[in-house]
C-alpha cells in the first residue's frame, strides 16, 4: 500500500504519495560490501560489553535489556513524560485526514528541528491549496510516520514549478538570555602600544 499524506484545507481534501528524500537521491552513493571467503555478504553484528551477548541488525529495535540483564519487547513498553506520568499513544497519520493550519509565517520553520525531508507527488490535489503552495504560502500540519509516544510537526511547502515537499521535524522554543552584568572593556595604555616592527622575527 503506498504512503499517504492526507489533507484538507477549506472544506477541500488532498491527497499525496510521499517518497524520503535523502542525499544518496541527490548526489547518489557508493558502498563497501564485505565478503566472506566463499564471496558471500557479511552480516554486521556487534558485541555486547561483556562479550556474551552477538546482536544482529534490528534485533535492538525489538526490545530492551534494564540494568539487571531482564529483557522487555517493545509491545510492554510504555512513553513518561517529562511529569512522570504515562503518555498517551499517538496513532499513525498516515492515509489520516489532517486538518491544515495556516497559511503561517516562514519564519516558523526556523523553529524546527528538521528530521526528515519528503517529496510528496500530487495524486489528488485541490487546485485552490496548490496555487497557495505555489505563490510560497506555508501550511503546518501534524505528523506521525507510526504510532509512537510523540507526534511530529510538518510543513507543506512547494517550489515555484508546483514541486511539493513535506519538512518533517520537532518544534524548538528558543531561549534567550540576557546578560547578567556588562562585561568591561579596558583601554590600551599608550606607553605600552608599540606599533614598531622587530625584522629579525621575519
Amino acid at each position: 500500500m503506498a504512503r499517504q499524506v492526507v489533507v484538507s484545507f477549506e472544506g477541500a481534501t488532498s491527497t499525496f504519495e510521499m517518497s524520503k528524500v535523502d542525499r544518496s537521491k541527490l548526489y547518489g552513493r557508493r558502498m563497501r560490501v564485505p565478503l566472506d571467503e566463499h564471496g558471500e555478504k557479511c552480516a554486521r553484528a556487534s558485541l555486547t560489553e561483556d562479550g556474551s551477548v552477538m546482536v544482529k541488525s534490528g534485533m535492538t529495535a525489538q526490545g530492551y535489556f534494564d540494568e539487571e540483564g531482564v529483557w522487555f519487547p517493545n509491545k510492554e513498553l510504555v512513553g513518561i513524560t517529562p511529569e512522570g506520568e504515562l503518555a498517551e499513544k499517538q496513532d499513525s497519520t498516515l492515509g489520516v485526514e489532517q486538518e491544515l493550519e495556516g497559511p503561517v509565517k516562514p519564519e516558523e520553520v526556523l523553529d524546527l528541528r528538521l528530521q526528515s525531508v519528503y517529496a510528496l507527488e500530487r495524486w489528488d490535489v485541490d487546485e485552490a491549496l496548490l496555487d497557495y503552495l505555489q505563490a510560497g504560502d506555508v501550511f503546518k500540519f501534524k505528523f506521525n510516520y507510526r504510532a509512537d509516544f510523540q507526534a511530529e510537526t510538518a510543513f507543506l511547502i512547494a517550489n515555484p514549478e508546483g514541486d511539493v515537499f513535506a519538512l518533517i521535524g520537532r518544534m524548538t522554543e528558543p531561549v534567550w538570555r540576557e546578560a547578567e552584568e556588562v562585561i568591561p572593556t579596558f583601554e590600551a595604555d599608550e606607553e605600552e602600544d608599540d606599533d614598531d616592527l622587530d625584522f629579525e622575527m621575519f
